[in-house]
């Protein structure tokens, strides 16, 4: 019976290709099934056979965090570097979702918050 090995919400290509060699490295037998469109389903990686599934795991465990350690090993050499990925460069880079996001969350705050200062301006 098959079992879950991964969900692929927010995984990015090249972790899925490296998880499926992983596996495949290791004869583990897994399949994707596909994302949906517009987002609503995230897609999966599978195993084809449930007992495969520590092995896998321990697999998964120690692939990810490898994964963990060359991402921060990047961005400190980024940050030595004086590149690395800041709020103020994001806002450079992208001012007007920032400013819809800050105008966004702003009206949303006024909406929630509408009614209570309604309610103490009436005392």
């Amino acid at each position: 019976m098959p079992r879950l090995l991964l969900n692929l919400r927010d995984v990015p290509d090249d972790e899925i290709d490296d998880v499926l060699a992983l596996m495949a490295g290791h004869d583990i037998e897994c399949y994707e099934t596909p994302r949906g469109p517009f987002g609503i389903t995230a897609g999966a990686l599978w195993l084809r056979r449930a007992a495969d599934y520590p092995r896998a795991r321990e697999l998964m465990d120690q692939y990810q965090h490898e994964r963990t350690e060359r991402a921060r090993a990047r961005r400190q050499e980024a940050a030595l570097r004086g590149d690395a990925d800041t709020l103020w460069s994001y806002a450079r880079r992208h001012p007007l979702r920032v400013v819809l996001v800050l105008a966004g969350s702003l009206f949303v705050l006024m909406v929630l918050f509408a009614p209570l200062i309604e309610l103490a301006g009436a005392h």
